[in-house]
């Protein structure tokens, strides 16, 4: 038995749900009630999650950004991220609460925690995150996608969007200030959205097809 789901193929539209479900959860629970920028960790101790913060080694394979131990119901960020631009450690533990909703068997790692209770000793890996190629980097475009959604829900962005002009980009810094992401989170976003279209050449904004209107 592993505790591992095996890739599948996920709709983006299965995965936003999935993130949008966890909103309303926590919408309806007055202690959890989510204020953006959104408290990743906050979203974790809802799902009943732990996080730290410590140095995670690399291994023979090289980097790891972070791991799940689904049995102590534990994620660990790796504090070298620390390093990197403001907005990214939110994204790192949205991602990885992606893939326990994704991609942990929880109900495997319960049957797991039985055994442990009954002093059967399990060897359980922890799940580890990191630059990967084949499946593995399918799953962890699937983790992203959800900490997209979480962090950035449709709902959210047309509310912030109604007295801003997308095409400038003092009004998307604004935007990544309010929601607690990195620009590139934000434009990667509002770009599978078709709200907006990047000019590859001078980083010129275009509105998208789908762009809401401006009430200004």
């Amino acid at each position: 038995m592993s505790i591992i789901k095996p890739y599948r193929y996920i709709p983006d539209e299965e995965i936003e749900a999935r993130a949008n479900d966890i909103l309303k959860r926590m919408q309806e629970t007055p202690k959890y009630i989510p204020k953006w920028p959104l408290d990743a960790t906050r979203v974790a101790e809802f799902l009943g999650l732990d996080v730290v913060w410590d140095r995670i080694p690399p291994d023979a394979e090289g980097k790891i950004a972070a791991r799940i131990l689904p049995l102590e119901h534990l994620i660990e960020i790796n504090e070298d991220i620390l390093e990197l631009l403001k907005g990214f450690e939110e994204s790192t533990v949205a991602h990885e609460l992606g893939h326990w909703e994704l991609h942990i068997d929880q109900k495997a790692a319960g049957k797991f925690e039985e055994r442990i209770e009954q002093s059967i000793e399990i060897d359980m890996q922890p799940f580890l995150c990191r630059a990967v190629t084949g499946q593995l980097q399918k799953m962890e475009r699937q983790a992203q996608s959800f900490a997209s959604y979480l962090l950035m829900p449709r709902y959210i962005l047309e509310q912030m969007v109604a007295e801003r002009d997308l095409t400038k980009w003092s009004h998307l810094y604004a935007m990544q200030k309010d929601l607690g992401v990195t620009i590139s989170n934000l434009t990667t976003r509002l770009k599978q959205l078709n709200w907006i279209i990047l000019h590859p050449a001078d980083k010129t904004i275009y509105l998208g097809k789908a762009a809401p209107m401006c009430k200004k």
